[in-house]
């Protein structure tokens, strides 16, 4: 077997507790993805960070979503010099260099369903509590129709709900029927107040989000400068640090489900090219819980012959709600427990078939696993093993990496600003330099009549 086949997950335990040989995973089974679950110090985040490595050292397309930022900062120092260029490192919490993301741009008609049920799933992910039908109707509605427009972003959202000259502009310009159809009849005959009540969770929980500079600044762009399908095909290097504690627990997590979106419609826009032409695309996804919407489903189901091999990392099964841990265990094929929890470990005994109790399974040491291994498309016997730290060289190359990810993939806040101005209707002009300002004041001085004591006295005896 090729080495560049097998991707090396750690060793097994042998008889009498000895470890035998390194084992891994080949490059064929990895497209029925990968499932890792385990307790907080366990040995996660080191796997994955070995996984990575090994993707990037052998030049396939990699992209990570990382909720807390450190592995993702890390991972840098990892890539060699000869993939810088093909590297991008998006860092929402880099303020002064906004990344362009537009979910909304650049569907064809037969995938914008699948870009609203994305864009509809993220939101509805962050706002789970508090999340009912006629909410979902509405937003549904409104991101069907600002799909179809050329430069719509989700700062037309609002605007679309409580302008109604401009809903009607948009209303008349819908190809779809029944999208059209809703805004020009059906929304425009509800009752004043009955709209106002219906609209107003809408407005509030996109308002709060938009709030957020990080948040206005990625998805008001007009043009996006993230393309996951050229990612995918030309085997780039993607690395999200999306740290909750910089952006927030609800903006990470936007972010990151939109961009899973993202990457579940690149491969899905892969109908266009042979099977076999198809690059492999590695999408790891750390927490994965965080972004875990109801469209993942769809995602393990359909991502495997667009060869999107996904990577998903969590703590415990009670994270993820049922329909969502239905379709992990459903479709992953490779299952890596670490250390559990009682509950976790029962159901994972299950599905391993009981050749481990569920004693075992919360006994394990750290960096210790078992697994339930796809070999060559089918199931084998669970064993048990433990995983190895990342050994790889370092190349020090992270402060070039940032600073060309910037050059290539952001814009100036400034012209950012601007841009969403014009947007939300007020054009706000730069602040002009110092010597202007400095000639306005001398002018405005000049213009003023002069003071002086006797001036004074001769205008108090007046």
């Amino acid at each position: 077997m090729n080495d560049d086949d097998l991707t090396i997950i750690g060793r097994r335990f042998g008889y009498g507790g000895s470890l035998a040989a390194a084992f891994g995973i080949r490059r064929a089974d990895r497209r029925g993805h990968l499932y890792a679950l385990g307790k907080t110090g366990t040995g996660k985040s080191t796997l994955l960070e070995r996984l990575i490595v090994q993707d990037i050292q052998r030049g396939e397309g990699v992209a990570l979503l990382d909720p807390h930022g450190d592995q993702a900062t890390r991972l840098l120092d990892f890539i060699p010099p000869e993939r810088i260029n093909r590297t991008c490192y998006f860092n929402p919490a880099d303020l002064a260099h906004p990344v362009g993301f537009n979910i909304l741009a650049s569907h064809p008609p037969e995938r914008r369903h699948l870009a609203v049920s994305g864009v509809v799933s993220a939101f509805k992910g962050i706002w789970r509590d508090s999340w009912g039908p006629r909410l979902e109707y509405i937003l549904a509605n409104a991101v069907a129709a600002l799909v179809e427009l050329p430069g719509a972003t989700l700062l037309h959202l609002p605007r679309l709900l409580a302008d109604d000259a401009y809903r009607d502009r948009v209303g008349r310009r819908l190809a779809d029927p029944i999208v059209r159809r809703y805004w020009l009849e059906e929304f425009a005959g509800y009752d004043p107040r009955f709209r106002a009540e219906a609209i107003a969770p809408v407005q509030n929980k996109v308002g709060q989000l938009l709030m957020s500079p990080a948040v206005r600044h990625i998805f008001g762009q007009e043009r996006s400068t993230l393309d996951p399908r050229a990612m995918m095909d030309r085997r780039w290097i993607f690395i999200a640090n999306l740290s909750k504690g910089l952006l927030g627990d609800d903006k990470a997590s936007l972010i990151g489900s939109l961009l899973v979106a993202c990457f579940e419609l690149a491969a899905l826009s892969r109908a266009d090219t042979p099977e076999a032409e198809r690059p492999d695309f590695y999408l790891y996804v750390d927490e994965f819980q965080s972004y875990a919407t109801e469209s993942f489903a769809s995602i393990l189901s359909e991502a495997r012959k667009y060869r999107l091999c996904l990577s998903l990392f969590h703590q415990f099964e009670g994270q993820i709600a049922d329909p969502v841990r239905r379709a992990v265990f459903g479709n992953v094929g490779t299952i890596l427990a670490f250390r559990l929890g009682q509950a976790d470990a029962e159901h994972i005994a299950a599905e391993l078939e009981h050749v481990f109790k569920a004693q075992e399974l919360t006994d394990l040491g750290r960096f210790e696993i078992v697994v339930k291994l796809l070999e060559h498309n089918a199931a084998a016997v669970p064993f048990r093993a433990v995983t190895e730290p990342n050994d790889a060289p370092r190349f020090g190359r992270t402060a070039t990496i940032v600073e060309q990810s910037r050059m290539r993939f952001s814009r100036p806040r400034a012209a950012v600003e601007r841009s969403l101005a014009r947007i939300m209707g007020r054009e706000m002009s730069p602040a002009p330099p110092r010597s202007a300002r400095r000639s306005a004041a001398a002018r405005a001085a000049k213009a003023r009549p002069s003071w002086s004591p006797k001036s004074a006295r001769r205008r108090s005896r007046r």
